[in-house]
C-alpha cells in the first residue's frame, strides 16, 4: 500500500488543511473516498487509519483530513493547541475546507501523476458533525456520487435551537466553552459560529439539503450511541429524498474505536461499519469494488 501523509493544501482562510492519501497500485483507475472528521475530531485519531487501509484493500484510494480551524496544527496534528483557531472555526469554513480538497483531488496534476484514481467516482463519508457537512458538499458537487454518514449529526444548530437565553448570554460574553472529556481542555466556541449559522441558515439546513439530495445515502448510526442518539438517524431517513439506513446494534458513537487506538484488530462494530459501507458502494454500481 502507497501513502502520502499530511500533505498541506492551502486554506482559504491563511492556515492549512493536512490531508492523507491512501492507495494501491491499480491499472484500472480507484474509486476515491473521502473522508471527513467530526468536533472535536482530527484525520489521526484512533482508528481512522486502520478503517482508511481496510478500504484500500477493497480497492479504493481513501483520503483524509483535517478542517483547517479543528485546534490541531501541521507541527502537532494530535493535540489541540491552537485554541483560538478552534473558537474561530465555522460551518462555512468547513465547506470551504472540504470543497479546496476536492478541487485538489480533481484538478492537481501532482495527484494524478502519482495515483491512477477516478475523479469521475468521488463519495464522501462524514463522521458526527463530518455528517451534514458531507451531505451539504455532495449536494453542492456535481462529481460526488455518493455519501455515507457515520454517526451524523442530523441538525447542525442542534445544540441551541431551544436555547434562546443560552444565546443571549452567549452573545453578551462572545463566547462560552465546551469541555474535551478526553483531553479536559474548555474549549472556546466564539459568537461567531452563531452568526455564520444564521446568516447562512438556508444553506446549512440539512431538511433543506437531504429534501434536494438525489444521490444515494447511506445513514451509519450505533443504537448505543451516547453522542448523537438515534433520533438523528430517524430524522436523516424521514427527510431524505433517497436514503437507507444501517443500524449496528450496541455500537456506540466511534463504533468501538478510542485514542489512541493500539489494537490489532479492529472491534467488532467497526468491522460491521466497514461491511455495511462497502456494501453500499457496491451495491450502487462501484464496478472496481472488490470483495471485502
Amino acid at each position: 500500500m502507497d501513502q502520502i501523509n499530511n500533505h498541506l493544501l492551502k486554506g482559504k482562510y491563511g492556515k492549512s488543511i493536512p490531508v492523507d492519501i491512501y492507495w494501491k497500485t491499480s491499472i484500472a483507475p480507484l474509486p476515491i473516498l473521502v473522508f471527513a472528521h467530526g468536533f472535536k475530531g482530527f484525520k489521526d485519531w484512533g482508528h481512522w487509519e486502520a478503517i482508511a487501509k481496510k478500504f484500500v484493500e477493497a480497492g479504493y484510494c481513501f483520503v483524509k483530513f483535517n478542517f483547517s480551524h479543528n485546534g490541531t496544527t501541521p507541527d502537532n496534528p494530535l493535540d489541540f493547541v491552537d485554541l483560538e483557531a478552534f473558537g474561530q472555526n465555522n460551518y462555512s469554513k468547513e465547506l470551504d475546507d472540504l470543497q479546496t480538497v476536492l478541487d485538489w483531488i480533481v484538478q492537481a496534476q501532482e495527484l494524478r501523476s502519482k495515483i491512477n484514481c477516478n475523479t469521475k467516482d468521488i463519495n464522501l463519508i462524514g463522521h458526527s458533525r463530518g455528517g451534514p457537512i458531507a451531505l451539504i458538499a455532495t449536494k453542492e458537487n456535481d462529481y460526488v456520487q455518493r455519501v455515507i454518514t457515520w454517526a451524523g449529526v442530523h441538525e447542525l444548530n442542534y445544540a441551541w435551537q431551544q436555547e434562546e437565553e443560552k444565546i443571549k448570554q452567549w452573545e453578551k460574553d462572545g463566547v462560552y466553552y465546551v469541555l474535551n472529556g478526553r483531553t479536559k481542555q474548555n474549549m472556546p466556541l466564539y459568537y461567531q459560529l452563531f452568526e455564520d449559522y444564521q446568516k447562512n441558515a438556508k444553506r446549512l439546513s440539512i431538511k433543506n439539503t437531504l429534501q434536494d439530495l438525489n444521490k444515494p445515502y447511506l445513514i451509519v448510526h450505533g443504537s448505543a450511541d451516547p453522542a448523537v442518539p438515534v433520533d438523528a438517524a430517524n430524522y436523516l431517513l424521514e427527510h431524505a429524498a433517497n436514503a437507507e439506513l444501517c443500524l449496528i446494534d450496541g455500537a456506540n458513537h466511534v463504533f468501538g474505536g478510542q485514542h489512541p487506538f493500539d489494537k490489532k484488530h479492529l472491534p467488532k462494530h467497526t468491522q460491521e461499519l466497514i461491511v455495511e459501507s462497502l456494501s453500499f458502494l457496491k451495491k450502487k454500481g462501484n464496478k472496481n469494488e472488490k470483495k471485502y
